[in-house]
């Protein structure tokens, strides 16, 4: 017995400082029977996590949104750069949040243990009220787009269609998602693979035009002074921002997934800083392509920018580039909804949403009921929305409370000097990054007023919800036993509570 209870100790204790926990069962092995998120990302995965939701349609979608509102081609490359510096900035300090609290559902979870309860619920309310909709509404209808568009060029295709073949991507990745973590997992590694062989084929193209003389043309794009196409004030540059930083979007999403990474404190910091440089390098890159073969107005009247570069510098392998974007706009749909209902799994696990959404499939391990409560939202967004205020809709609320996340770490770290932070982000960048997306935020509501204040005006709603249903749990009886039903409907789903603590 001694010897039984040693060795657990010593288990328990290596686990700790990796940063899991599952506890043992009576021989002194992982209880894999118990009903649980199991720990099935490695490196590769998790690398491939990042890279495969960050670059999604953003690249492809938002040169026209940044050029638009920064006014010149060579202020669109800065803010593509600075976005980058700033993606980095931000996954540093989510490397920290991320290994300094192990329970998985990102932004959620850090606000609940650095601000409290109120900030983290909010949290929950507004990415499941419209940020989570909206994003994938974006990334799906830009899917719909790219497939859809090359049967009908030069013609324009029919929305409805667009919107039918959106609504089947996102049906195919619900489902994958419902089915399988580790299929979800290797659906993501080979998405990747087949994103960033996109990536490449048009930086090529562009690197052999600046080889041949395009060279000249683009530094005259670049340092031109003034440009007739646009009139534009440098009020307009947050949403500038807005599109670019959409299109790096994604570099948190490993925190929504920490309670499955494998050895979280080496491969959440690692991940994430490859990942980030990586896609910044890629997206300068083919952001100098774009403005190699084509012009600012042919960019600007594009609507798929990667199809209007193709048919210009890629005649042979124009019909090629339509189907890779496709998949990696749908490599990006993937880890959306593999990431984010781990969110609502974590806040209904600590109480602040219906119970049967931190329920888990007993044979597929899971988040089943998390997964398809977003299906619905995501449709309706989807059949409603356009795509450029979908972007500036919902990025007020998720630089917002990103902002107020990291935040957050500044002050845990001055009131709890001592506790364990495996990664430590350097204080003047985490002090940077906060500042930046504060005044972003705060300069967006004078840029774009109706839009931002709409998210503003959704995000406060929460606040009644929370003290109503959460803080007091003063609910109507009819309410009361409709959640008690919705909670009973479990056994319909195969799906129970999670019986092994693994954080």
């Amino acid at each position: 017995s001694l010897q039984l209870y040693t060795h657990k100790r010593e288990h328990t204790l290596e686990q700790t400082v990796q940063g899991s926990f599952e506890p043992l069962n009576e021989n002194g092995k992982l209880d894999e029977k118990g009903v649980h998120l199991r720990r099935e990302i490695g490196l590769l995965p998790a690398v491939s996590f990042i890279i495969g939701t960050v670059v999604g349609s953003g690249i492809f979608i938002a040169p026209k949104g940044v050029l638009m509102n920064s006014g010149s081609v060579g202020l669109s490359l800065l803010v593509w750069a600075l976005c980058g510096i700033l993606s980095l900035f931000g996954a540093l300090c989510y490397a920290e949040l991320g290994t300094s609290f192990t329970k998985s559902g990102g932004h959620y979870t850090y606000l609940l243990e650095t601000l409290g309860p109120l900030p983290a619920f909010l949290r929950l309310w507004v990415e499941f009220l419209f940020i989570r909709p909206a994003v994938a509404s974006y990334v799906s209808l830009a899917f719909g787009r790219y497939v859809v568009e090359p049967f009908f060029a030069p013609c324009v295709a029919p929305p409805a269609l667009i919107k039918l073949v959106s609504i089947l991507g996102v049906t195919f990745v619900v489902a994958v998602n419902c089915w399988s973590v580790r299929v979800a997992s290797q659906t993501q590694i080979t998405l990747t693979f087949i994103k960033m062989f996109a990536l490449v084929l048009i930086i090529i193209p562009g690197i052999i035009a600046l080889a041949k003389g395009g060279r000249i043309y683009f530094l005259f794009l670049v340092f031109k002074s003034e440009n007739s196409l646009f009139e534009n004030s440098i009020f307009m540059l947050p949403l500038a921002f807005y599109n670019g930083l959409y299109a790096y979007g994604g570099w948190f999403y490993l925190n929504f997934v920490t309670e499955e990474v494998i050895n979280p404190n080496r491969n959440i910091p690692v991940a994430i800083i490859f990942s980030i440089v990586t896609v910044t390098v890629f997206y300068v890159l083919v952001n100098v392509a774009y403005y190699t073969v084509m012009t600012p107005a042919e960019l600007l009247l594009s609507d798929a920018v990667a199809v209007t570069f193709a048919n210009r510098a890629l005649q042979g392998l124009a019909s090629v580039i339509p189907i890779l974007v496709a998949l990696s706009c749908l490599g990006a749909l993937n880890g959306g909804f593999f990431g984010s209902p781990r969110m609502l799994f974590v806040g209904a696990r600590e109480g602040h949403w219906p119970r049967i959404f931190s329920m888990i499939h007993i044979r597929r391990h899971t988040p089943l009921p998390a997964v398809l409560f977003l299906y619905p939202l995501v449709v309706v967004m989807l059949i409603n929305g356009e795509i450029y205020q979908l972007i500036n809709f919902a990025s007020f609320s998720r630089w917002f409370f990103i902002a107020l996340a990291t935040l957050g770490m500044l002050i845990h770290r001055h009131r709890f000097p001592n506790h364990p932070r495996p990664f430590k982000v350097p204080l003047v960048i985490a002090i940077t990054f906060t500042a930046v997306c504060f005044f972003i935020v705060g300069l967006s509501l004078y840029s774009d007023p109706w839009n931002t204040g709409q998210s503003c005006v959704l995000t406060l709603t929460g606040v009644p919800v929370y003290y109503l249903a959460v803080h007091r749990f003063r609910l109507p009886n009819r309410w009361r036993r409709i959640f008690s039903k919705l909670n009973s409907q479990g056994i319909l789903l195969e799906v129970a509570q999670q019986e092994v603590q693994t954080y």
